[in-house]
This record gives C-alpha cells, sequence and structure tokens, in this order.
C-alpha cells in the first residue's frame, strides 16, 4: 500500500520546528530531509525515523521496524508523531547526529575520458 500524499504532508507539518523539511519520492515511498539530509521514511503511511543514540535516549524504548522488507529497523514513530515539539527535536538530534553525506568530486570533460 502506497503512503498517501496527505499523510505525507501531515508529517512534514508536524517536523517543521526541525528545520527546512522537505520530501522526495524514493524506493516507492517518500524520503524526508531535513536541511538536505535524509532523516526519515514515510512507508504505508508510518513514519521511520533513522536510528541515532541521541534519538533512542530521546524516546526510551523505541518500537524499530524497517521501513520496507530490505532496510535495516528504523525507529518507528507512530504515538509521538501527534506531538510536534516532540517530533522535532527528534528529527534536530538525528540531522545533528547522522554523518554528513559527502559530495562526489565533480568531473571536467577534459579528465573524463583520462
Amino acid at each position: 500500500m502506497a503512503s498517501e500524499q496527505k499523510f505525507l504532508a501531515y508529517v512534514c507539518e508536524q517536523m517543521r520546528g526541525a528545520g527546512a523539511i522537505s520530501s522526495r519520492k524514493m524506493f516507492g515511498e517518500y524520503a524526508i530531509y531535513c536541511d538536505g539530509t535524509v532523516v526519515a521514511f514515510v512507508c504505508n503511511n508510518q513514519l521511520f525515523v533513522k536510528p541515532t543514540a541521541e534519538g533512542k535516549a530521546l524516546l526510551g524504548n523505541p518500537v524499530e521496524r524497517p521501513p520496507w522488507s530490505i532496510a535495516k529497523p528504523h525507529f518507528l514513530i507512530d504515538e509521538g508523531l501527534d506531538d510536534p515539539d516532540l517530533l522535532a527535536q527528534l528529527v534536530r538530534v538525528t540531522v545533528r547526529t547522522l554523518p554528513k553525506a559527502k559530495k562526489a568530486p565533480r568531473v571536467r570533460a577534459r579528465d573524463a575520458g583520462n
């Protein structure tokens, strides 16, 4: 079952206090970004936040499930979804502690054939 646009919009609105929130269709569902970093996925109308030690400390004993069958477990956010302050705090902690993605070096046209 694909996620509904209405659910995605609700999740993004709940996270708005964390920073610049955006989403992108990925793997048939949606990736959620905060300040340009992927922090969560919406799959089957459920929110899965990337796991971090800091996020676990904030949530206590979160339920962990993979967003799709071959993925690693993520925090499944159910009860906290209606608490925008908690959700924003979780997203801020997550984006702060995730490793920053490295950009691929640019290849100049004259170097591409060498």
